[in-house]
C-alpha cells in the first residue's frame, strides 16, 4: 500500500496509464478497417482466406498469451515486471504492425503464408505490451472508485485511437486498391503508437509482488485455472461480445459504404467513422460519471440497447442514394451505446485479478490479463474471418472489388444485413451476461476485506451475507475459496 501511496493519482497520472491504449483503440480499428480491404481489394486475395490470416494470428496467441502471462508473474524487476515487458513490446509492436501491411504481390497461396507470418509477428508483439498492461492497473491502484477513474481515461484514450485511426487513413488511402498508400499510412500510426506507448512506460508504476514459482509448461494450466471463477466466465462472455460486436461495425463499415451506399468516394466512410467515434468519446464523458455512482455492469445495461435500436433503424437507410444524413444520426447513437459498454468492460478487467486471488490464494495479474487479451484478439480474430466467410456467403467478388466495379444487388443486401444483424445477436449476448455478471463495488469491498483477512490482517469474521457474496462472486463454496488447489497446478507455489 506504501507504493500506492506515493505516487499521484490525478489527471497526469491517470492520462499517463490511458496512453498506451491508443495503440489497443485504434490499432485494431486500422486492421479491422482496412486489413481485409487490403489484402482483398488491394492485393487481390479471395475473401475467404484473407479472412483466414488474422484468424491463423489469432490461433497462435492462444500459446503467446498464456505463456507470457505467466512470465510475467514469475519476473522480478526493479522497475516492474509489467513495465519492463511493456518497454519491450511497445517497440516489438511498433515494427511489426508497419510489417503486415508490406505490399507482396505474389500467388493467393504465397500471400496467405507470407501475411500469416506477418499476422502472427505483430500479434507476438501485441502480447508483449498488452498482457502485462492489462494487468498493471490491479498493482496501481487498490481503491475500486479511482479504478474507476483510471479506466475511463483509458477507454477515452483508446477512443481517441479509435478516432485518429479510423478517420485519418481514410484521407491517407484515398484509393482502396493502391497498397502502397497503406503501407504508407501505417508507417505512420506505428511511430505514434511507439511514442505513446513509451509515455505509459514511463509514467506509471505497480508494487511489488514475490514472483510465482511456476514452470513456463504450466503456462496452459495457468491459464485454464482462471476460468474456474464464475465472475470471470461471466467477463469473457461480456468482453467478446462487446468487443466482437464493435469489430463488425468497425470491419464491415468499408464495405457498407463502399458497395451498399455507393459513397466511399463522396467521403461517406469518413463521415461515418467521425460519427460513431466523436460520439463515443463525447460518450465516455458522460458514462464515466454514471458508472461511478451506479456500478460497472450498469452502463452495459444501459448502452446495449442503445447499440441494438440505433443499428436496426439502419435497415431502412441502408440503400444507394440515401441521405446520409439518416445514418450518421444512427452511427452516433451506436457511438454513445458503444462508449458505455467499453467504458464497463476495461473498468471490470482491473477488478478480475482479485477474485481470481481470493479463489486461488496466489497474486497473479499477468495470466488473469493474459486470458483476457487472449479474448480480445479471438473476438478481432474471429470477427475478421467471419467478416470474410460471410462476404464470400453472400457473393463477394474480389475481381469486381480491384477492377472497381459495383457488387450485384444480392450481395449488396447481403453485406448490409451482415453490417446490421450480427452486431445486434451480440449486443443481445452482451446485455444477458451483464445481468448475470454478479459484482458492484459493495461486493468488491468484500472481496477486498475476505482477501486480507485471510492473509491474517485483523479484520472480524465473514458474517453470513459476506460468505454468500464470495460464493456468488466466486461460483464455489465459501471453504473452498484461497485454497491453492484451485490453480490446479498449486503444488508449484506450496
Amino acid at each position: 500500500m506504501k507504493e500506492e501511496k506515493n505516487h499521484s493519482r490525478g489527471l497526469w497520472a491517470q492520462m499517463s496509464y490511458g496512453m498506451a491504449e491508443f495503440f489497443n483503440g485504434g490499432a485494431f480499428v486500422i486492421i479491422g478497417s482496412f486489413f481485409s480491404a487490403f489484402l482483398i481489394k488491394a492485393m487481390g486475395m479471395p475473401p475467404a482466406l484473407a479472412g483466414t490470416v488474422p484468424l491463423v494470428g489469432h490461433f497462435w496467441d492462444a500459446i503467446t498469451d498464456p505463456v507470457m502471462g505467466n512470465i510475467t508473474d514469475r519476473t522480478s524487476r526493479e522497475m516492474g515486471p509489467k513495465r519492463f515487458y511493456m518497454l519491450i513490446g511497445t517497440i516489438a509492436t511498433a515494427l511489426s504492425f508497419m510489417a503486415i501491411w508490406i505490399p507482396f504481390a505474389s500467388s493467393a497461396a504465397a500471400m496467405t503464408v507470407f501475411y500469416i507470418v506477418m499476422y502472427c509477428l505483430f500479434s507476438t508483439g501485441s502480447t508483449i505490451l498488452m498482457v502485462p498492461y492489462n494487468g498493471l492497473l490491479a498493482d496501481m491502484v487498490d481503491d475500486y472508485a479511482v479504478r474507476s477513474k483510471f479506466s475511463n481515461m483509458r477507454m477515452i484514450w483508446s477512443t481517441l485511437g479509435s478516432m485518429v485511426c479510423g478517420v485519418v487513413p481514410t484521407f491517407l488511402i484515398g484509393d482502396p486498391t493502391d497498397a502502397s498508400l497503406y503501407f504508407r499510412c501505417c508507417v505512420v500510426f506505428g511511430i505514434c503508437f511507439l511514442v505513446t506507448g513509451l509515455v505509459t512506460v514511463a509514467g506509471t508504476w505497480e508494487k511489488q509482488h514475490p514472483p510465482v514459482r511456476s514452470r513456463l509448461i504450466d503456462s496452459f494450466d495457468h491459464a485454464g485455472s482462471v476460468f474456474k471463477s464464475r465472475s470471470f466466465r461471466l467477463f469473457i462472455g461480456i468482453y467478446l461480445s462487446g468487443q466482437c460486436a464493435t469489430d463488425f461495425v468497425t470491419g464491415m463499415a468499408v464495405y457498407y459504404v463502399d458497395d451498399v451506399l455507393n459513397g466511399y468516394g463522396n467521403h461517406y466512410f469518413t463521415y461515418l467513422m467521425a460519427a460513431i467515434i466523436v460520439s463515443q468519446l463525447v460518450g465516455m464523458i458522460i458514462w464515466g460519471p454514471v458508472m461511478a455512482r451506479t456500478s460497472k455492469r450498469a452502463t452495459i445495461l444501459i448502452g446495449a440497447p442503445i447499440r441494438i435500436a440505433s443499428t436496426l433503424l439502419l435497415i431502412p437507410f441502408s440503400y444507394q442514394g440515401v441521405s446520409i444524413i439518416f445514418v450518421l444520426l444512427l452511427a452516433c447513437g451506436i457511438g454513445i451505446g458503444n462508449a458505455a459498454t467499453l467504458t464497463s468492460i476495461f473498468a471490470i478487467m482491473a477488478d478480475m485479478p482479485d477474485v481470481d486471488e481470493l479463489l486461488t490464494g496466489v497474486r497473479r495479474p499477468g495470466v488473469v490479463s493474459g486470458m483476457s487479451t487472449f479474448a480480445r484478439k479471438i473476438s478481432s480474430g474471429l470477427s475478421s474471418w467471419l467478416t470474410g466467410v460471410l462476404l464470400a456467403a453472400v457473393g463477394y467478388s474480389s475481381k469486381v472489388a480491384k477492377a472497381g466495379g459495383r457488387q450485384s444487388l444480392y450481395t449488396q443486401h447481403g453485406i448490409a444485413l451482415i453490417f446490421i444483424l450480427m452486431p445486434v445477436i451480440l449486443c443481445i449476448l452482451l446485455f444477458i451476461f451483464a445481468m448475470k455478471f454478479p459484482m458492484t463495488e459493495k461486493e468488491y469491498n468484500v472481496i477486498k476485506r475476505d482477501i486480507a483477512r485471510r492473509r491474517g490482517e485483523d479484520i472480524p469474521a465473514a458474517t453470513e451475507e459476506e460468505r454468500r457474496i464470495c460464493e456468488r462472486v466466486c461460483g464455489i463454496s465459501y471453504n473452498r475459496l484461497f485454497d491453492p488447489a484451485n490453480e490446479w497446478i498449486g503444488r508449484h507455489n506450496k
